[in-house]
C-alpha cells in the first residue's frame, strides 16, 4: 500500500461521576454533531463508544494522529480523559 498513511487507533477511557446523559432527541443529535465537527478540526475520528450500565464510564474508539490530538479535542468538547491507549484489532475469526 505505497503512499497510504495508516492512522493510529486509540481506546479512550472516561469517567463521568454524575453519569453520561445524552438525550435521544434533536438536542442530543446536535451535541453529537458538534463533537464530531470539533474532532475533525484536529483529524480525530470518533469510531464507536461503549458505556457502562450505570453510565459512569465510557470506552471510546478513536482514529487520530496522536494522543495529544485526542486530548485537545476532548478539552474543546468538555470531555474528561482518564487514559488513552493505542490499540490494534484482534479478530478471533481471523484464525478460522
Amino acid at each position: 500500500m505505497k503512499g497510504t498513511t495508516i492512522v493510529p487507533r486509540y481506546l479512550v477511557e472516561r469517567t463521568f461521576p454524575e453519569g453520561l446523559n445524552v438525550p435521544m432527541n434533536d438536542a442530543g443529535a446536535t451535541a453529537m454533531g458538534g463533537v464530531i465537527a470539533r474532532n475533525a478540526e484536529k483529524g480525530v475520528t470518533w469510531v464507536q463508544s461503549f458505556v457502562s450500565p450505570d453510565k459512569s464510564k465510557s470506552f471510546c474508539i478513536y482514529d487520530a494522529p496522536s494522543p495529544e490530538a485526542i486530548r485537545s479535542t476532548a478539552q474543546k468538547n468538555s470531555l474528561p480523559v482518564d487514559k488513552i491507549t493505542e490499540v490494534r484489532v484482534l479478530d478471533p475469526y481471523f484464525y478460522r
